[in-house]
């Protein structure tokens, strides 16, 4: 599990063919690599990632096929900046939301453009994700926790201060760029349970009401 709140940018090392996946090298001398072990979880661009070997502020990933299919690690090139997050531990600050670090599909930069101090960036999602994204809502873009200001249709557009545009990937990405996407987890968790009476038959699903009870879709 992650927060979405990027601690470091890493720059892919190397990239090594691995039957139908990958394996990355990645650079990260200020991710805190010391206190890593192999098997933990590194999330990069968004997508979770299990480091196999973790030497000289570097560290190395197996990609899976599936993975590389599912996001944008497969257009991945030696000297690529990434955005880089550790799991979070008990002790870790929750600035962002709840991120798994399992991405839910590949969208894209529409439009960015000045706003006052900061940026306004207008994002498309895939086709079935459209019906998760919702003003005031969380999402994940390239493993940055973002809120959402504005929807309209598959698209969503969000504010980006400059610390984000520099501490991140984000401030290289151009109209047209494919970025991850992770919807927010509560959202599916919410379709589940509104679908689950009707799945059943038995009623037994939240109805909208309960909903706005325990504290969805309130305003």
């Amino acid at each position: 599990m992650f927060t979405g709140i990027v601690e470091t940018c890493g720059r892919v090392a190397a990239i090594e063919h691995s039957g139908e996946g990958r394996i990355l090298r990645i650079d990260a001398p200020r991710l805190g690599l010391a206190e890593c072990r192999i098997g933990d979880s590194i999330a990069v661009d968004g997508a979770c990632l299990t480091a196999t070997g973790i030497e000289d502020g570097q560290f190395r990933a197996d990609v899976s096929d599936e993975t590389l299919r599912c996001t944008t690690l497969g257009g991945l090139r030696s000297g690529v900046r990434v955005n880089l997050e550790r799991a979070v531990t008990p002790s870790t600050p929750l600035g962002g939301h709840l991120v798994t670090g399992h991405v839910d599909g590949v969208g894209e930069v529409v439009e960015r453009a000045p706003a006052g101090g900061s940026e306004r960036w207008r994002f498309r999602v895939p086709e079935g994700l459209a019906r998760y994204v919702a003003v005031k809502g969380s999402i994940a873009v390239a493993g940055v926790s973002l809120t959402i200001n504005a929807v309209a249709g598959r698209e969503f557009e969000v504010n980006l201060i400059p610390h984000t545009l520099d501490a991140t990937n984000l401030g290289e990405r151009r109209a047209g760029d494919p970025v991850n996407i992770e919807v927010d987890l509560v959202a599916r968790y919410v379709e589940r349970l509104l679908s689950a009476g009707a799945d059943s038959g038995d009623g037994g699903g939240l109805t909208l009401e309960q909903l706005r009870q325990a504290g969805f879709g309130n305003g």
